[in-house]
């Protein structure tokens, strides 16, 4: 059975239709990366899957429909860190990290020990102990990123839905963060998807590719089977080169417009 499920997507907002009849299927510690270019629907599709966005499709978390469920129960099992995630100003790390036991805490109670406990765990397997007290918006980009990495896994969910999340990252700290999602997707079983402007990254650290485009999948596979040279230049409209990195796995190299085709020192994959 598929961890989440979205069968027969179309969505939008008010009378503008964005997603067509998307289906798509995660496992149980399966990462799937969702890529396309701007505009083809890749945050909405994560809206749909965090009920966030109604749709005339269906939404299934372990086979069970989340059309009739509560956004505590929905959020007891999905986790969805946006783009920009708000940050309430003067927020310690400790506290912002806290809220994520907030779908499990229900109305009128305070955290438990567990709650605590769970919320500290979270802290030092990111390593952010030691700026628990700081002011999250006092930190640098990655610690930021680390923290609502912390307060999404705090909540325990079955489902990490991440919308671009290396976005104004250097390559130290996108590494890192993304290293952090593998690490507990397979000890947890956790189904992540996430968007991906990056598709050397995408290629590299997830199992499969979905490809938007429109709004409509126009490919799904293997990051082999789906960046390949002359897919990428008809749906991006861009200038590529796929190369091998040697182990299998594709990177992709824009080039200028106005420069030719050369031979490269790595032979391309496609």
């Amino acid at each position: 059975m598929s961890r989440i499920a979205l069968t027969g997507v179309v969505a939008g907002y008010g009378s503008g239709e964005v997603i067509h009849g998307v289906d798509v299927a995660v496992a149980a510690g399966e990462w799937l990366a969702v890529i396309g270019p701007n505009g083809s629907g890749k945050s909405t599709l994560l809206k749909v899957g965090a009920g966030l966005v109604p749709t005339s499709g269906e939404v299934t978390v372990d086979g069970s429909p989340i059309s009739g469920m509560g956004r505590h129960e929905v959020a007891r099992m999905i986790a969805y860190v946006p783009q920009t995630p708000v940050i309430p100003p003067g927020t310690t790390v400790r506290e912002y990290v806290l809220l994520g036991r907030n779908p499990h805490v229900g109305y009128w109670r305070s955290e438990s020990r567990e709650d605590i406990a769970i919320a500290s765990e979270e802290m030092a397997r990111l390593d952010l102990s030691g700026l628990a007290e700081r002011p999250l918006d006092s930190l640098s980009g990655g610690e930021r990123q680390r923290a609502v990495l912390a307060r999404a896994l705090t909540q325990r969910p079955a489902v990490l839905l991440l919308d671009e999340p290396t976005t104004g990252l250097d390559l130290g700290h996108q590494q890192r963060f993304l290293a952090s999602v593998d690490a507990m997707r397979t000890a947890r079983g956790i189904a992540v998807v996430a968007a991906f402007h990056d598709l050397t990254l995408a290629a590299h650290y997830t199992d499969r590719l979905l490809l938007l485009a429109g709004g409509t999948v126009v490919a799904s596979g293997t990051a082999g089977d789906v960046l390949t040279e002359a897919r990428l230049r008809r749906i991006y409209e861009a200038e590529v080169t796929v190369l091998s990195d040697g182990l299998g796995q594709p990177i992709v190299v824009p080039r200028r417009l106005d420069q030719p085709t050369v031979a490269l020192n790595r032979r391309p994959i496609r």
